[in-house]
């Protein structure tokens, strides 16, 4: 199952009806042929050396140690110590809360959101592979608010590649709308009337429309792509570095919608990092929390919240996760998953300001809870990932505590463009046809 960090790591189909395929193609292809999504057929180990030095690491040398196998020889050792370093240009602080809880900032980037890191990486990636390519990439990518925003800022002005990013009609913040709109360029935003898993389900139909991936290059930049999913695993090491009693093992909380985030964190357990238990912490959309309580897995439809980036009823992730689960036992009892009402998000937005002075964001307080939760029945300390800055959520956030937010960060004030479609895969496909098709040969 494990592997040492010199040998190239390849990708199989979770449908397992399709080749396996390197860094490179797996990247490209986004979604495998057969509708699977690629997971690595190794799991490459981390040398106890390295952990025992990681706090003498820089972050840009810890990233390089944890990926490097993952990409294999799809890009030399020094472009890919440049993509990191592009990647890598802001700070991902490990803050105390209380003597038992503690946040991973991961909102320091350019959009405010953990996903600056995985779409910056992959339009590095992205831009690489592209000067390699006949054809112009498009790139396809549905969010529930935090997504769009990091992909526009990640991939806006890359040479040879557009983006397109779909999102649900009035079910983003103004903030997030404006991040995903206002980049120009090469960056184009739709809006679509219906939900985000309307949103995924006409991006992954558009990948197995044979005819119209004739007609241009298609790939996405959603958690489903390799390039975005597994540079995630980071900001885990970067928390074990600043975790000062490494005698005592942290639990990781983690906001939970696509479950692509976790997936990774847990996949950096599977490869050596040292972790004491996962979390999901997951709003009303609770898929989830219930099939670990009945075994059986459901999706429903998404239900709209506050923590408006966790809202998918479908988590594609989630079957990589249990992948994981049959491939690292151990893991199966080491994650829990609990399940946070949009009053108690409210609530712990005005408690933890109230008794501890720190701001949450609707996202990082679905964390907090579900931490406060697990602490209930276990001893230990705790990580919860705040995932966004709280000025993403400004009027939510000031009407649960009563206060102005303090911030020198401002909104973007800018008008925005973008155009508006139907939940419907047949209208996507006509927008990309009209959009692309000719400029590219048929």
């Amino acid at each position: 199952m494990h592997q040492s960090n010199s040998k190239p790591v390849k990708y199989y189909s979770l449908n397992h009806r399709t080749p396996s395929v390197n860094f490179r193609d797996a990247t490209l292809i986004g979604l495998a042929p057969d509708r699977g999504l690629y997971f690595p057929e190794e799991i490459p180990q981390i040398s106890e050396f390295f952990l025992e030095t990681i706090e003498e690491r820089t972050n840009a040398e810890i990233a390089l140690e944890v990926i490097r196998p993952y990409v294999g020889d799809s890009i030399p050792e020094e472009a890919l110590s440049r993509i990191i370093e592009k990647t890598l240009s802001f700070p991902i602080p490990l803050v105390p809360v209380s003597a038992n809880i503690y946040s991973l900032e991961l909102f320091h980037g350019p959009t405010l959101a953990f996903k600056d890191i995985g779409a910056r990486f992959m339009s590095q990636c992205l831009g690489y592979f592209s000067t390699t390519i006949r054809e112009k990439v498009v790139v396809l990518v549905a969010t529930s608010g935090d997504t769009g925003g990091a992909v526009a800022s990640g991939f806006a002005g890359v040479n040879g590649v557009d983006v397109v990013i779909l999102y649900p009609k009035g079910k983003v913040s103004p903030l997030q709308k404006l991040q995903m709109t206002t980049c120009g360029e090469n960056i184009h935003a739709i809006e679509v009337n219906g939900t985000f898993d309307d949103c995924q389900t006409m991006v992954k139909a558009a990948f197995l429309d044979g005819d119209l991936k004739r007609k241009m290059f298609l790939t996405s930049a959603n958690s489903i792509n390799v390039a975005r999913w597994l540079p995630q695993q980071f900001y885990y090491f970067f928390a074990w570095k600043q975790w000062k009693d490494k005698t005592e093992l942290p639990v990781f909380v983690v906001p939970s919608g696509n479950f692509g985030n976790i997936c990774a964190g847990m996949l950096a357990h599977a490869s050596g990092l040292p972790v004491q238990h996962f979390v999901a912490a997951c709003n009303s959309n609770d898929v989830v929390v219930r099939y670990l309580e009945t075994n059986d897995y459901q999706p429903t439809k998404t239900i709209s919240t506050i923590s408006n980036a966790m809202d998918v009823g479908d988590p594609s992730n989630f079957v990589r996760v249990l992948e994981l689960f049959g491939r690292v036992k151990r893991l199966e009892s080491m994650f829990s998953a609990f399940s946070v009402d949009e009053e108690k998000t409210k609530r712990a937005i005005k408690e933890c300001k109230r008794i501890y002075q720190y701001l949450l964001d609707p996202h990082g307080a679905v964390g907090f809870c579900a931490l406060a939760k697990y602490q209930i029945k276990h001893s230990g300390k705790g990580i919860f990932l705040e995932t966004a800055h709280p000025i993403k959520f400004r009027e939510i956030v000031e009407e649960a505590t009563g206060e102005l937010i303090a911030t020198s960060l401002q909104p973007v004030d800018s008008a925005g463009r973008w155009d508006n479609i139907d939940a419907s895969n047949s209208d996507l496909r006509r927008w990309l046809i009209s959009r692309f098709n000719s400029s590219m040969a048929v």
